[in-house]
């Protein structure tokens, strides 16, 4: 298995209590709640964490975009990666994901993260999304229009990536007389592409499609809808006409060990519960803007969301799989029984969340890393079934 330190950066240094009159921390709380002095220090520790993570064995960092939140500061993943670049030798390092559709030109990514990919010496994983509905009120943005937008977007990143230049590319959203990458990117024929999702279905059918066959990883969902959407890709896949590798399905998940269960469960409760009850919080207007997704979709998405309103302890979240807390064996022997039964190869540790200290989130980091890790790196995919016959 592919395992990976996926970082989300929060303003964890947010004072929760003068906050708490805000409905959400997205969009339209004030920013005069952020102090750019603890801002700096969070980078550079959030840096080191990451940093840190290839010395403990980790096969790559994961880093995000979001905007106006103290979710995660992280408006350019592009910024964080390039200082990746630098400080680690190893490991990949996956932006998960540029939000496509939220960029006035998408020449601008293809131009980056081909520098990230050359700089890097073929490293960079591309995630591509289309942003969650917040980002839409951001910038203020029509998310009717999204879908085609993130789509050629894509078509004109991958061209530019693979096609000799100078050519034209023509679109409804982008016109260019000459695409003509300068630098062109390291790997063959492109980095490669993941894609996150909450479940959305179109997302599911266009990364699975024969053309694609992306990476899907299922992001902080309950263990029952990660299964269910996993398999989702393989059905689809299947139906297209080929068999889903495990390497093409991931999940993103927290992750917390300590000596025992019951120190887990006393470090982990309040961070956590911040993280789920507070800074995932938003008003669904706001989650899912009119015209965002499909009908069908929005069914699924707000199935798998039936909660997101309401408030969950660490234990629920531990029951349905939200979270794996515990010992170090706890901690093992839980995924790999979810590994057991959904057999993704690409799982991405969210280590820390909130306002979990670093000393705590350090000590999390190295128990995981000694005790967990190696029995997860050795767990191997299965062969497709035209290999094995």
């Amino acid at each position: 298995m592919n395992v990976m330190l996926f970082h989300l950066m929060a303003y964890a240094d947010l004072d929760f209590e003068a906050t708490k009159q805000f409905e959400t921390v997205w969009v339209n709380m004030p920013n005069k709640f952020y102090d750019p002095v603890k801002g700096h220090k969070l980078y550079t520790r959030y840096l080191d964490e990451l940093t840190y993570a290839e010395e403990l064995g980790f096969d790559g960092v994961a880093v995000n975009e979001h905007h106006q939140t103290a979710y995660g500061l992280m408006p350019s993943p592009v910024v964080m990666a390039s200082a990746l670049v630098q400080r680690t030798k190893r490991v990949k390092i996956a932006i998960l994901g540029n939000a496509l559709p939220l960029r006035e030109h998408p020449m601008m990514v293809a131009e980056e993260h081909a520098m990230l990919d050359v700089m890097s010496g073929g490293r960079l994983i591309s995630g591509f999304v289309r942003g969650i509905g917040a980002e839409y009120h951001t910038f203020n943005l029509n998310p009717t229009i999204s879908h085609e937008r993130f789509h050629e977007a894509h078509d004109l990143i991958v061209q530019a990536w693979t096609r000799p230049g100078p050519f034209a590319f023509h679109g409804h959203h982008y016109n260019l007389n000459y695409v003509n990458l300068w630098p062109r990117p390291f790997q063959k024929p492109h980095p490669p592409i993941w894609v996150p999702s909450q479940g959305s279905k179109e997302t599911i059918d266009w990364a699975s499609h024969p053309d694609h066959r992306y990476t899907y990883l299922q992001t902080f969902s309950p263990a029952k809808t990660v299964e269910k959407y996993l398999q989702s890709y393989r059905d689809t896949a299947e139906a297209y006409g080929y068999e889903a590798q495990d390497s093409q399905l991931g999940w993103a998940v927290p992750i917390y060990v300590a000596d025992t269960d019951e120190q887990a469960l006393r470090e982990a409760k309040a961070p956590f519960e911040l993280f789920r009850n507070r800074l995932l919080k938003m008003p669904f207007e706001m989650l899912l803007p009119p015209g965002y997704t499909s009908r069908d979709s929005l069914k699924r998405v707000m199935a798998a969301k039936v909660s997101l309103s309401q408030d969950i302890t660490l234990e629920a979240a531990i029951d349905a799989g939200m979270i794996v807390c515990g010992s170090a064996e706890t901690v093992r022997q839980r995924l790999e029984s979810f590994w057991k039964t959904m057999h993704f190869d690409n799982l991405l540790t969210m280590l820390h969340f909130a306002n979990l200290s670093e000393e705590l989130t350090r000590r999390n980091m190295e128990l995981f890393a000694q005790k967990v890790l190696p029995a997860l790196q050795a767990l191997k995919a299965r062969p497709s079934k035209a290999a094995s016959a």
